[in-house]
């Protein structure tokens, strides 16, 4: 046996039955109790963070969700209006008859696009507000809960 190996043997041999002290033992169980009592905080709060932005995306999803409908049932109303005055038109005996058809169409759909535009700009203006309250609120609930956590 070489030399190195008979130290090894004796090092082994001798931390065998080598002891750890009780205070040593405290603090690591200790440590691992206040790092796994921290894990658990911070895993809280970051759950708790992934709902607030999961909450927020909703909140401006369903947003976006009004407003488009809304852009979508205007076109629909829009378009039909045109085509009923394409073929009140198209009916027409005289141009007078066609032309008066054609200005009283046109007076109606700027009339309508005024209206369209301010329902619109209201209900952008609301889902606008809705949402940030919504992230506002969540946002202050998130902040809360990192203050308890810690």
């Amino acid at each position: 046996m070489n030399d190195f190996s008979r130290q090894t043997q004796e090092f082994l041999t001798a931390a065998k039955d080598a002891r750890i002290p009780e205070t040593v033992q405290a603090f690591a169980e200790d440590s691992v109790s206040k790092a796994r009592e921290a894990y658990g905080k911070f895993n809280t709060v970051a759950k708790d963070g992934v709902k607030v932005l999961e909450d927020a995306m909703v909140a401006a999803h369903a947003g976006a969700k009004s407003i488009g409908e809304k852009v979508l049932r205007n076109s629909e109303v829009n378009t039909e209006a045109a085509f009923e005055a394409a073929q009140a038109i198209a009916r027409a005996k005289t141009v007078p008859e066609a032309m008066r058809l054609q200005t009283s169409f046109l007076q109606q759909q700027f009339a309508a696009a005024g209206a369209q535009s301010k329902e619109l700009f209201e209900l952008s203006a609301k889902v606008t507000q809705q949402t940030l309250e919504t992230m506002n609120t969540l946002a202050t609930k998130s902040f809360e809960q990192l203050k308890k956590a810690g």
